[in-house]
């Protein structure tokens, strides 16, 4: 298994133990725990396609693992943050929404032998996204609400981040629709 391939897999490996330190209150420090694995999960993504692309490690392996890890990461930050009355589940449900429809839209087209690649505004998504829950993160470390308690404040400003996250979801899922809805029209 090649160095991308690695990080991928390291990826996927990482995301319980991120989930188990946003969720379990005893840990010590362990928001601060989550930040770090969830950092540490953002940054391979960066690198194994950065490496995979430079070096020409790009393998099948890697384009089904690196995708379905990405989404696996967000979306386990997306159910948890939810879970813990962070952000609203409405959104939640927007972003999954989007990334199921673009999943079966580059199944579909995949069966035409079309490659629906990475594009500036899923690029720009994914980017803000992984930066609005790592916001949302670092606000829960340095501003934390007493257990049970609600913040006010703190859930607007989550709400901000998550629903700009949103928008840009929403533009970028468009914008793949628009580009290959002629293999899903369904007058054919």
């Amino acid at each position: 298994m090649n160095l991308p391939n690695k990080l991928t897999v390291m990826r996927v490996v990482l995301i319980p133990f991120f989930m188990l330190f946003v969720l379990l209150f005893k840990i010590p420090y362990h928001m601060v725990w989550a930040l770090i694995v969830f950092a540490i999960a953002s940054i391979t993504d960066f690198l194994d396609g950065k490496i995979a692309r430079k070096n020409n490690l790009v393998t099948t392996f890697g384009k089904f693992l690196d995708p379905l890890a990405d989404k696996l990461l967000v979306m386990t930050a997306l159910i948890c943050f939810a879970f813990e009355r962070w952000i609203d589940p409405v959104a939640v449900v927007i972003i999954l929404s989007r990334e199921f429809m673009v999943t079966g839209l580059r199944l579909v087209v995949a069966g035409e032998g079309v490659v629906v690649a990475a594009g500036i505004w899923g690029k720009l998504k994914t980017a803000f996204t992984m930066i609005a829950l790592i916001a949302i993160m670092a606000l829960q470390i340095f501003f934390p609400a007493p257990k049970g308690q609600p913040d006010f404040n703190m859930f607007i400003a989550n709400e901000v981040l998550i629903w700009i996250a949103v928008i840009l979801t929403v533009i970028s899922g468009g914008i793949y629709l628009k580009a290959y809805w002629k293999y899903i029209d369904s007058s054919k």
